[in-house]
This record gives C-alpha cells, sequence and structure tokens, in this order.
C-alpha cells in the first residue's frame, strides 16, 4: 500500500480528500505543521510520498521541505498553497520538488499527481515496450532489405535511440530482445562492409564520407570569416555516448545539425585519425610524408604529426591563409592549460581540440578490475562517459567560451565494440596485437570471422612486408593466440575494443553546434 505524509494546519478541511485517498487504498498519515511532520519522517521511512501546505504556521512549507531534504533527498514533495508568487515556486522546483499544486485542490488533482509520482515509471516502462514491439518487425525487415551506408547509419541511430529508451524505461527482457536485434544488426552490416569497402576506395560518389574527406567535407566548408570555429574531437566517442552527454551541451549550446562518417579500416587511432588530419589514406601519408608514418611493427609514438598533417592540409585546400590552433590532450595538466587559454585559442578562425580522455578509459576499463565493475555494460559504460565529461576539464573549458559567438564541431576517429566472441589466429611474431585488426604475413585466422586484404594498397594501407595482411574482425569477435587461450578469453570477453567492422566502431558522429547567445 501507498503511504502518504500530508502537513497542512487546515487538516481537517481536507477530510474529504483524504477519505477519497483512502477509499482509493491509500494510506494517508496527516499532521498539522511541518516540525511534527519532519520529526515523523526523520523515525519513519515507510513513507512514499509527502503533501506540503507552504502556508503553515511556524516552519513554511518551504522551511519544512529544506528540514526534510537534509535528512532525506529522494521521497517526492508535492508543494500545495495559496500563493501563485513566481519566486515561491522557483524555490520551491529548486529544492526538487515533485509536482506543484495551487489550492482548492480537488481530490482528482491528488490522484493525477500520485498516478504521476507513483506509477509514472511502469506507464514509462509499458508505453516503451509497446513503442519497441511495433518498431521492431520494421528494424528487421530494413536489416535485411540490401540497405546503403546512409540507410545503415538511420538504423544504427534508430537502434542506439531504442537502446537509451528502453535503458532509462528499466526494461530488462525487451533490452535483451533489443540486444539481440543489434547483433544481427551488425551481422549483416558485416557483410556490408565486406562487400562494399574496397569499392568505396575508388569510387567517392557511392562512398560514405570516410575518415580522410572527414575535414574536407564537413569541417572546411563550416569556416566563417566572422565565426571561429572549434573542432573538437573525442577520442573513442560513440554515437550512444555523445547522446548521453547531449543533454548538457544542450544547456550552452544549439545542436544545428547531427550527421555521420564511416571511419575507415582499421578503426583504430592510429590509421582514423592520422587519415582525418591529414586528408590522405594511410598508404598515401606514408608515401607523401614517409617521416610521419610509422606501422604497427615499428617503435615510436604513432600519432606525434597530426599537427603537422593538419597544416599540410589546410596549405594544400585553402588560397588565403587560415588561422588555426592545435592542442592535444592526454593529461590533466593539458585538461587545466587548456581551461586558461581556451578564450585566447577562439581568436583564431580554426581552433582544433583532440581529447583523448574517452580513448584511455576504453582501455583503463581492460586493465583495471575496479572500472570492469563500474563499467559492466553498455549503460554502465555511458553513464561513466557522462559522469566524466560534466566532470572534466573539457566541460569547463567549454562553458567559458558559451557565451561567445562560436562554432562548435563535435566528432571522433572511431568508436569501440563490446567484445564477446573470440576467433583464433595464428602469426609470427611480427604480427600485430590489436584484438580487432592483426597486420602480419602468414596469418592463419577463420575466413568466417573477417575482411582479409591481401593487398593492403587497395584498402588504401602501407604494406609492412611483401606478404602483409590485413584482416579486421565481423561482428562483436575478438582475435586470440592459441597459447594461454583461455586465460586471455576471460581476459578481454566484454571488454570494449576498436580496430574492426561494426556499426559501433564505423559509424560516428559529427555534430555542428552553436552558441546560445
Amino acid at each position: 500500500m501507498i503511504k502518504i505524509l500530508w502537513a497542512d494546519d487546515e487538516i481537517d478541511l481536507l477530510k474529504p480528500q483524504v477519505m477519497f485517498l483512502e477509499n482509493k487504498e491509500y494510506q494517508v498519515v496527516t499532521f498539522t505543521n511541518g516540525y511534527d511532520a519532519n520529526e515523523h519522517l526523520k523515525e519513519n521511512n515507510d513513507i512514499d510520498v509527502i503533501f506540503l501546505d507552504e502556508s503553515m504556521p511556524g516552519m513554511t512549507g518551504l522551511e519544512t521541505l529544506e528540514a526534510i531534504r537534509e535528512h532525506d533527498a529522494h521521497t517526492p514533495i508535492v508543494m500545495i498553497t495559496k500563493n501563485e508568487a513566481e519566486n515561491l515556486m522557483e524555490e520551491a522546483i529548486g529544492a526538487q520538488i515533485a509536482d506543484y499544486l495551487i489550492k482548492p485542490v480537488n481530490p482528482n488533482q491528488i490522484l493525477l499527481t500520485l498516478k504521476k509520482i507513483i506509477e509514472s515509471k511502469d506507464l514509462v516502462r509499458e508505453k516503451t515496450e509497446s513503442g519497441y514491439q511495433q518498431d521492431f518487425r520494421q528494424i528487421f525487415m530494413e536489416i535485411n532489405s540490401g540497405l546503403n551506408h546512409e540507410e545503415w547509419a538511420d538504423i544504427y541511430r534508430k537502434i542506439i535511440n531504442w537502446e537509451l529508451k528502453l535503458d532509462d524505461a528499466n526494461t530488462s527482457d525487451m533490452s535483451e530482445i533489443l540486444a539481440s536485434q543489434k547483433s544481427e544488426a551488425n551481422a549483416e552490416f558485416s557483410r556490408y562492409v565486406i562487400k562494399n569497402y574496397l569499392d568505396w576506395m575508388g569510387d567517392e560518389d557511392d562512398a560514405p564520407t570516410l575518415s580522410h574527406n572527414l575535414l574536407r567535407k564537413h569541417i572546411f566548408p563550416a569556416l566563417s570569416d566572422d565565426k571561429p570555429t572549434i573542432f573538437l574531437l573525442l577520442d573513442n566517442l560513440r554515437y550512444d555516448q555523445w547522446k548521453t552527454i547531449e543533454p548538457l551541451m544542450q544547456e550552452y549550446f544549439k545542436v544545428e545539425n547531427e550527421d555521420y562518417f564511416y571511419s575507415i579500416l582499421p578503426t583504430s587511432t592510429q590509421y582514423s585519425r592520422n587519415a582525418i588530419f591529414s586528408g590522405l589514406m594511410p598508404a598515401d601519408i606514408q608515401a607523401h610524408y614517409p617521416e610521419m608514418w610509422l606501422n604497427d611493427n615499428e617503435k615510436g609514438g604513432k600519432n606525434m604529426h597530426e599537427e603537422k598533417l593538419l597544416s599540410e592540409l589546410i596549405r594544400r585546400t585553402f588560397r588565403k591563409p587560415i588561422s588555426m590552433n592545435y592542442t592535444k590532450i592526454t593529461n590533466a595538466a593539458n585538461g587545466k592549460s587548456l581551461i586558461d587559454n581556451i578564450q585566447n585559442y577562439i581568436q583564431n578562425d580554426l581552433t582544433v581540440i583532440v581529447y583523448n580522455f574517452i580513448d584511455m578509459l576504453s582501455h583503463a576499463r581492460t586493465e583495471m578490475e575496479v572500472l570492469k565493475e563500474l563499467a559492466g555494460d553498455e549503460k554502465a559504460y555511458r553513464s561513466l562517459t557522462k559522469s566524466w565529461f560534466e566532470n572534466s576539464f573539457l566541460w569547463q573549458a567549454l562553458q567559458r567560451v558559451a557565451d561567445k559567438d562560436i562554432q562548435l564541431i563535435i566528432s571522433t576517429d572511431h568508436g569501440t565494440i563490446r567484445v564477446r566472441q573470440p576467433s583464433k589466429v595464428v602469426g609470427d611474431r611480427e604480427t600485430t596485437t590489436n584484438l580487432r585488426y592483426k597486420v602480419g604475413r602468414n596469418l592463419q585466422y577463420d575466413r568466417k570471422d573477417v575482411l582479409d586484404v591481401r593487398d593492403p594498397k587497395k584498402a588504401g594501407l602501407p604494406t609492412p612486408n611483401v606478404s602483409s595482411t590485413f584482416i579486421f574482425a565481423k561482428e562483436d569477435k575478438f582475435f586470440l593466440y592459441p597459447n594461454n587461450y583461455n586465460h586471455y578469453n576471460n581476459y578481454y570477453k566484454d571488454t570494449f575494443q576498436h580496430g574492426g567492422i561494426s556499426l559501433e566502431e564505423m559509424i560516428v558522429p559529427i555534430i555542428k553546434m552553436s552558441s546560445r547567445t
């Protein structure tokens, strides 16, 4: 039975409303003042909803509300008052009330408020489940209808939007069905990529925007003479993670456009991000700037020359000079410097910020048991991303320029997928260690699990050795060597990895925003 505490100095006049609620099988405990109500709540934790009269003598409703919140932050409170003053309403809402009713209140008003507070979760759950059930068959038919790259992006976004809705509604059974449908979508998407990827290398008209065309197609055309542009690249940002932080961003910035591009293979930082900033495929970077490219098996940092590659791309693209600042955030000192200097950075036409935290979070989750607990599934991984962002140096820096007339473009280099299915690979000591792609000589693997590229140049990739082959894992598979197979299977299963073929890794967001001022 739902138990209500109702405090009002005229409670005797409210007997009809109390009797109405009791006839509806609610239990009502009444008090004539805020002090007694608060003392009762300190000693009893069985109250489900609190009704407070705002204008009680002694402790007012707002004072009672503040006293209750000192020891009870969660029980829903409904403020009931004769006073419609705006400042009172703002104070009550600021104190996190569940609803606000104006006297005189009739029984049906109270009943509707209770249904909204107590039963809203069930109603939302039922409506969400019903909505997905209706959409399930349509998604199923679209997945199997021979989609093009734009339609695959639409399907992916639709699946993610349902994933977020079902998470919010806390409906585990339907979430499991959606997870199965998402897995089926990834299987079909992998077939689509395997069939078309090499053709995209030579036919830009039929290809999606790929990493090496991102700046040319989406960033450079947006540059303005009278409005500075910030291009924020959040390494490893998936579409679902963007949707998680979007509400925070929208408090300060307006979303003008939400688009997508496809990360090149391998969907890893070394390849995709160098391609983004150079405007070239990796094989062309190696050919034109050999001093700026290292293969997987060569020692040294693989993303050390992004600023130089970007400067070269700008020089090749624009006839007139473009003022540009590039900054990469990899530690706390860099983050603090970003906060201190961001207002100076936006004096340039283009400010590029590369923020590496999400990528580090992905790798740290593999290494640290505590993060495996904190980010045990997709929902928790999104929550961890949101918690980081709203407390990050980056968010503080962006708020400092939110009142400026700027354009903000947010994107990434690739996403990640939670890997589930091991696939055995045999290679020599020169074979790369990445779990979602391998490059090496004489690789032995299960062909049904991979896209294999025996001539890397056809995929725009460098050839470390004459007989090098690239293989890319499909769906949620990850590569393991036969040695210590079970140990590494247990270690890496259910971790977030990148480098291969999946909706999560390849279809990534581009968001164009402007200041609300």
